[in-house]
C-alpha cells in the first residue's frame, strides 16, 4: 500500500473517532471568535482606528481579524498535535497498535499531521466566513488565506508533535502553555510589533505565529508584496525541521 494511503488510514481513524465528539472539536474554534467579539468589536470601539506600517488606516476589528484567523489555524493544529497525540502515545498505545499493521512511524507522523491540518482548515474556513460576513475582510486576496493558514497549521502541527515526543506526563503540558500564551499575545496579534523596542521586536519575529499573522493580515487587508515570500520561507523551514524531528523521535520511541 502506498505511503500516502497508509497515512490516510491514520486520518480516517481520527475522523471516525470524532464523529461523536463534535463539541470537543469546536472548542479551539470558539476561542479566537470570542477574542474578536470581546476585544476586536467591544474594546475596539474605545481604541478607534489603527494605522499600519504602510500608512493604511483600519478599524481595530479589521486589524485583529486576520490575526485571529492565524490563531484559528494554530489552535486547530496544536490541540491534536500535543494533547491528543500524547494521550495516544502514552496511555492508549494507539500507535503501538498501528505498528502491528503495515502502518509505520512515517505514516503515523504524516497521518496525524494531515488530520491536524484538516481540523485547522475547518476552523479557518469557519472564521473566514464570520470575518467576511462582518465586513472585516473585503480583499479578494483573502481567497489565499486558507492555503496560508494551512502553512501555519503545518508548522504548529510538526513542531507540536516533535515537542510532544519529549513530554513525560500531563504536568509537562505547562511548558506548552508557557509557549503558547506569549505567542498568542505578543506575535502582532493585538497590537503592531513596531511598538516594541528593537531587541524585543527581534525576538518576536522569531515566532511562527508572527509570520503567519503578517501573511494573513496582508492577504485580508489587500496589502500584498513580494516580502511575504520571506515569511513563507521561514514557515516552510520551521515546519520541515519539525516534521523531520517528529519522524525521527517517533521511530526511536515506537521501535525501541
Amino acid at each position: 500500500m502506498a505511503a500516502l494511503a497508509l497515512a490516510g488510514v491514520v486520518v480516517e481513524r481520527n475522523v471516525l473517532t470524532y464523529r461523536r465528539q463534535w463539541v470537543a472539536f469546536l472548542t479551539g474554534f470558539l476561542e479566537p471568535v470570542f477574542y474578536l467579539f470581546s476585544l476586536g468589536i467591544g474594546l475596539g470601539a474605545l481604541i478607534g482606528d489603527v494605522t499600519l506600517a504602510n500608512g493604511q488606516t483600519v478599524t481595530y476589528a479589521q486589524f485583529m481579524a486576520p490575526a485571529m484567523l492565524a490563531m484559528s489555524a494554530m489552535n486547530g493544529a496544536v490541540f491534536d498535535a500535543t494533547y491528543n497525540m500524547f494521550f495516544k502515545l502514552k496511555y492508549m498505545h494507539t500507535f503501538d497498535a498501528m505498528l502491528a499493521t503495515p502502518v509505520g512511524p512515517r505514516d503515523i507522523a504524516i497521518g496525524e499531521m494531515l488530520w491536524s491540518l484538516m481540523r485547522a482548515g475547518c476552523y479557518v474556513v469557519g472564521f473566514l466566513v464570520i470575518s467576511v460576513a462582518m465586513g472585516l475582510t473585503t480583499s479578494w486576496w483573502a481567497v489565499l488565506a486558507l492555503p496560508a493558514a494551512t502553512l501555519i497549521g503545518f508548522v504548529f502541527s510538526a513542531v507540536g508533535m516533535a515537542a510532544t515526543t519529549w513530554i513525560r506526563n500531563f504536568q509537562d503540558f505547562d511548558y506548552i502553555q508557557m509557549a503558547l500564551v506569549p505567542l498568542t499575545l505578543l506575535s502582532g496579534t493585538f497590537f503592531p510589533v513596531d511598538t516594541y523596542p528593537g531587541a524585543l521586536r527581534w525576538l518576536v519575529e522569531l515566532s511562527p505565529l508572527y509570520h503567519g499573522v503578517v501573511i494573513e493580515r496582508a492577504l485580508c487587508l489587500g496589502d500584498v508584496s513580494w516580502s511575504l515570500l520571506g515569511n513563507v520561507a521561514v514557515l516552510l523551514a520551521m515546519g520541515a525541521v519539525g516534521l523531520a524531528v517528529t519522524r525521527r523521535r517517533l521511530a526511536a520511541l515506537l521501535l525501541k
